[in-house]
């Protein structure tokens, strides 16, 4: 990840046991949380690289988007351009 989260587990036990938790209770809870902060939360830091990379890839996309419509223009033009040679040809036999 960017950058890390601060989580006081020192504070978080004190809170814990001043609200009824043993202190094992209160470190395993508080160790659970910090492994699940540092692991699982994503920070805008993460986010907003994951914004950047998503808008390149949608870039990217649009992108291809345009060149495979100039294909497809190319291709429907010597499509309508074999039809007209065709239809000519036919109508100068007939």
């Amino acid at each position: 990840m960017g950058r890390a989260i601060v989580f006081d587990t020192h504070a978080y036990v004190k809170k814990l046991k001043a609200v009824g938790f043993t202190e094992e209770q209160a470190e395993t809870l508080a160790a659970s949380q910090a492994e699940l902060i540092d692991e699982r939360l994503a920070t805008k830091y993460d986010l907003k690289e994951l914004d950047n990379a998503h808008k390149k890839d949608i870039a990217e996309l649009r992108r291809d988007i345009k060149e495979m419509e100039m294909r497809l223009t190319i291709k429907l033009g010597a499509i309508v351009t074999t039809g007209i040679v065709i239809v000519t040809a036919l109508v100068k036999l007939l």
